[in-house]
Parts: structure tokens; sequence; C-alpha cells
């Protein structure tokens, strides 16, 4: 009971040294402030950039395979030749993968072009997606007004599109209203039934801006645009308990060699790829970004330190005498350490709440595409180095003038 009386009143010399010295205080918070702002803001940068890429990769299908001509992640030798060879993917390959596979929610045969959609004299040039029915439970397709492919769109070649949002407004710039309007694409005319909600910008362009695009179905697509270079993909999406994909990639392969005629020592002539190729890429990014963030503010945080140190040895020589006058009343030793290195610490906790305080300010600026957030984990990353800082920079002066000789330390002046 005795110590922690004492241990308060330690906190309390602590904090009415501060308040008495106030200018000098606040000059001793700057380089602590500047090193915790630093890292606390390079830290919640790089993880509203991992949120927000991470969440763009879902909306293009969680829990997907992709099956295609060519792998997406290459070494830098890699056998092009090989994969130039390949077959591409068939839609009767497609047809064969929906009547056979188990272990899949859903499944679409995908690709796209880049093209002129036109109405009148509005024309705008966008990405062009031919897609099979069960897209939309593969990717997110937020239709806004109208609606979505019928079954017998998509499987019987119909002339009909879904916008985009910025497509929409390129192409009817003042009209709210426009499903049942025609557009043209390669001459053709194709009927509005659906346009999408506006996503806005985003932080990286898969494919590109979801504003920027045009769905019509696949089949459609294949008999109109598909006659150069055909590129389709298969997306498969597994069901939730197919943590990693595992069983669905296994059994799509066994499928697809199946259905190619392959032998068992032949190799694969397709690819099955993931989006969280993608997630493990810019996690690697971000790693990195995140150490050298963290070095650069380490400086910052060491001049903080020894601005925070070299104080708490000018306070220890300014109140030697008192510190004298303590001991000879019976002050212990531990009673005059925590007392600056509580002062210490208070010194390094300030600056670093002032830190923290004007990240949270800047969260609040519009970034655009990028939403800064500030992470409770990211709050007591910085309070914890802070108090960290201002033990470091604390316990050595505290040290001394704990150990001073009470008789010495009186006659002091």
């Amino acid at each position: 009971m005795k110590f922690l009386r004492q241990l308060f009143e330690s906190i309390r010399f602590a904090w009415q040294a501060l308040r008495t010295n106030l200018l000098r205080t606040v000059l001793s918070l700057l380089g602590v402030t500047i090193g915790i702002f630093s890292i606390v803001a390079v830290f919640s940068f790089v993880d509203s950039m991992n949120m927000g890429i991470r969440e763009q990769i879902d909306s293009f299908g969680k829990g997907v395979v992709y099956v295609g001509k060519w792998p997406w992640v290459m070494s830098n030798n890699y056998p092009w030749w090989k994969y130039i060879n390949r077959p591409t993917m068939k839609y009767s390959e497609y047809k064969y993968l929906a009547d056979n596979l188990e272990n899949s929610q859903a499944i679409s045969i995908i690709d796209g072009r880049i093209t002129t959609l036109k109405n009148g004299n509005n024309s705008m040039e966008t990405r062009l997606n031919g897609v099979s029915y069960e897209y939309n439970l593969i990717s997110e397709v937020p239709v806004e007004d109208g609606r979505y492919f019928l079954t017998n769109e998509t499987d019987n070649s119909a002339f009909v599109v879904i916008l985009g949002a910025s497509v929409k407004e390129a192409l009817f710039p003042n009209m709210a209203d426009v499903i049942g309007q025609t557009i043209k694409i390669n001459g053709i005319k194709f009927k509005v039934i659906g346009t999408m909600k506006k996503k806005g910008e985003d932080l990286i362009s898969l494919g590109g801006s979801p504003d920027e695009r045009a769905y019509i179905p696949y089949t459609t697509y294949s008999s109109v645009f598909q006659k150069d270079y055909p590129e389709p993909d298969i997306a498969v999406k597994a069901f939730d308990w197919d943590k990693g994909q595992e069983t669905l990639e296994g059994e799509v392969t066994g499928l697809m060699r199946s259905r190619r005629g392959l032998k068992p020592t032949q190799e694969s002539n397709f690819s099955i790829n993931r989006l969280d190729g993608a997630v493990k890429f810019f996690e690697s990014i971000f790693a990195s970004m995140n150490v050298g963030g963290g070095i650069i503010a380490l400086f910052s945080l060491l001049v903080g330190g020894f601005g925070i140190a070299n104080i708490m040895f000018v306070s220890v020589k300014e109140r030697t005498n008192i510190i004298g006058i303590q001991k000879s009343l019976g002050a212990k030793n531990y009673f005059i350490l925590f007392q600056f290195l509580f002062e210490a610490v208070f010194l390094s906790l300030i600056g670093g709440a002032f830190g923290i305080f004007l990240v949270w300010l800047m969260s609040h600026i519009n970034f655009g595409s990028l939403k800064l957030t500030l992470t409770i984990g990211n709050v007591v990353i910085g309070l914890m180095t802070a108090t960290v800082i201002g033990i470091i920079s604390g316990i050595i002066p505290a040290w001394i003038a704990a150990k001073l000789d009470p008789v010495i330390a009186i006659r002091s002046k």
C-alpha cells in the first residue's frame, strides 16, 4: 500500500514538473510527435491501401479460380512458346465443366475487348465483356436500373447490353432512364436492359474501371467479336468450405485433362489462376513499404528520444537540491527514479498522442480512391512506441537522480 502511494506521488510530481516548465515541455514534444506521426501515418496508409485493394479484388470474385490459356504469374525465363501453342478455352469446355462439376457454386465463361459504343453522335471507347448467365454470381455486377441477363438471352445470343455508369453518361448525357433505348456496337443495334451503380475510382484497375465497362451475353460476343484472337477464361467459384479452393482446383484439373484427352505423363495445356496471387503480390509490396516507412520514422524518433533525454538531464540538474531534500525526508531511490522516469514517459506519450491526433485529422482529407483509416491497432502501436521511447530516453537521467547522495544534493545550487 505504501509502495502504491509513493508511486502515485511520483506520478503527481512528474506531472507538476511538466506543467511548471510548459514551454520546455512543448518544445521537447516535437521530435516524438513527428516520429509517431510518421510511423502511424505510414502504417495507416499501407493498411488502407491493402484493405482497399483486397476489397476490390474480392469484388472480382472471392474464392474463384480462372481456367485459361496463359498463367497470370510467370518467371523471367517463362516458356512463352509453350503457352502460345496451347489451345484456347472453348464454349463447349465451359458447358462440359458446368454439367460435371460438383464442387462449385457458379461457373461463367468470360472474354472481352476494347471497342466503341455509339448512340447517335455520342460515342465512348470502353471495355466490352461477353459473359454467360452466372457471371453475376462470380463477380460483382451492381445493376441499379433495369435488370441482369435472362438465361434465354445468354443462351440464344440476344442483342442486349448492360452499361456502366460512365458509359451511360457518355452515351445518354441528358437522359435519366435509358432502359429500352438502343445503342450500336460494331454497327449492330443492342437494347439497353440495365445500368450499373457508379463506383468511382479504384486503387488498382483490373480490366478497367467498373464504370467504364459494358456487358453483353457471351454467345452474342463470340458470334460478333471473337473472330480474331479469342482469349476467353472460365471462372469457377468454390464453396465457402473449400478454403484455398484446393478441392475445386483438383476437380477442374481432372475434368479438363479428361476433356482434352491428356495422358497421365502429359503436361496440362491450360492454366488455373487465382486472384489471391495478386493479393500476395501486393502484400509483399506493402510489407516493404512498412519496413521502409518504419526505418525513416525511426530517425525522427531517435531525434525525439535524444531531445527528451537532454531535457531530462537538465531537469535533474535543476532539481538536484529538491532531490536531496526529498531523500533526507526519507524518499526511497525508486521514488526518485519513478518520478523522473514518469516525466519522460509522459513527455513521450503526449507527443505520441498529438502525432496520432494529426493522423486522425489527416484521415478526414479526401485522397480520391484511397480512404485513409486510422485503426485501433495502429493507435496502440503508436502509443506503445512512444512509451518505449520515453522509458529508453528517461531511464539514465532517472537512474542518475536516484543515485544522488542526499548531502551533496542538498548543498548544490
